[in-house]
């Protein structure tokens, strides 16, 4: 029965090890942390019903590497590095400011 238990757990715990993102991935989620870093996020809800009428939301994010004042591409560049062990496969595509 503990053999069975400690082959029963081995595998479970296996399972959960995460994968390493490809590169493409980590390129994306690195692209969204360094436009975060390039200004404010934000957005705003506007809408209508007929039970409680007009409502609204507005919602801004700030990043703390916006807050510190990094460089967007010395973000995009080092989150890459971290994520895979590899510098950028492509250029950051960031926003127009």
């Amino acid at each position: 029965m503990i053999r069975v238990s400690a082959f029963t757990l081995m595998c479970v715990l296996g399972g959960c090890a995460t994968t390493p993102p490809t590169p493409e991935e980590a390129a994306q989620k690195c692209e969204e942390r360094a436009q975060a870093a390039q200004a404010p996020t934000g957005g705003m809800t506007v809408g209508v019903n007929s039970r409680t009428g007009v409502s609204t939301g507005i919602q801004i994010g700030v990043s703390a590497d916006l807050i510190r004042g990094r460089d967007p591409l010395e973000v995009y560049q080092s989150c890459v590095m971290d994520m895979t062990g590899e510098p950028p496969i492509r250029p950051a595509r960031l926003r127009a400011l």
